[in-house]
């Protein structure tokens, strides 16, 4: 029975690597360019600002003070967990990583390969932290899209640049979408025992079109910008 769990168990990690090398082999200037933009921390801000501001615009203030506080115990519950924790227990390597035997098969860009170890994916589970949690604020069928959206690109960028394969992303995502759902019900609860009773209330949204608008703007900003620098 162990034998056949073990040969499962490294099937399942040859298709993961197939999937990692067959997205990663579909590149070209232009993409390198944009997907090395895309997966950077500091080029998301704007959309960042852009949700704080509807939070500030719909609630009250001590009600955004709790949301911002549960969004980023979110972000930090999972870079710890992530990092931290189950990181260095798995240890298992790049496909970027020097060590690694599929290393001479990756894509490298700008000669980036990342840390140590892949699993999970720190940015999945960031990413996809932030996206659950303003979806089950703002229950939108069509905000739920754009941020789903919105991290799955980041996502993208990551077996792009060859620094972590498909499962990393997969369960950085169910990581990521687990603390942002515990920490919205907490939020929840927060608002409601310390906010004089305030209950949350999505059913009339002032501006939440605009962090959408500044997410199309920003992508659009990055594709000009990789055009360009790729003439």
């Amino acid at each position: 029975m162990s034998e056949i769990l073990l040969t499962a168990f490294h099937t399942f990690l040859g298709w993961d690597t197939t999937a990692m090398l067959a997205l990663n082999g579909c590149h070209s200037v232009f993409f390198d360019q944009l997907m090395w933009m895309v997966t950077g921390k500091w080029i998301w801000i704007p959309l960042y600002l852009s949700l704080a501001y509807v939070l500030l615009r719909n609630f009250p203030w001590k009600v955004t003070v709790f949301c911002l506080v549960a969004i980023a115990l979110t972000i930090t519950l999972c870079d710890q967990t992530v990092s931290t924790i189950i990181r260095p227990l798995v240890g298992r390597l790049r496909p970027a990583n020097l060590d690694n035997p599929v290393s001479s098969m990756v894509h490298i860009v700008n000669g980036y390969r990342g840390g140590a170890f892949s699993f999970p994916s720190s940015h999945a589970a960031n990413s996809a932290g932030l996206a659950m949690f303003m979806i089950l604020l703002f229950k939108r069928k069509w905000f739920s899209w754009f941020m789903g959206l919105w991290a799955l690109l980041l996502c993208y960028s990551r077996v792009y640049l060859g620094v972590h394969y498909p499962v990393d992303l997969l369960v950085g995502i169910l990581i990521g979408s687990a603390y942002a759902t515990l920490m919205y019900l907490l939020f929840g609860y927060a608002a409601k025992r310390y906010a004089d009773g305030y209950e949350v209330n999505t059913s009339d949204i002032k501006q939440l079109y605009v962090p959408l608008w500044i997410c199309g703007l920003t992508l659009a900003a990055l594709i000009v910008t990789s055009a360009i620098l790729v003439q």
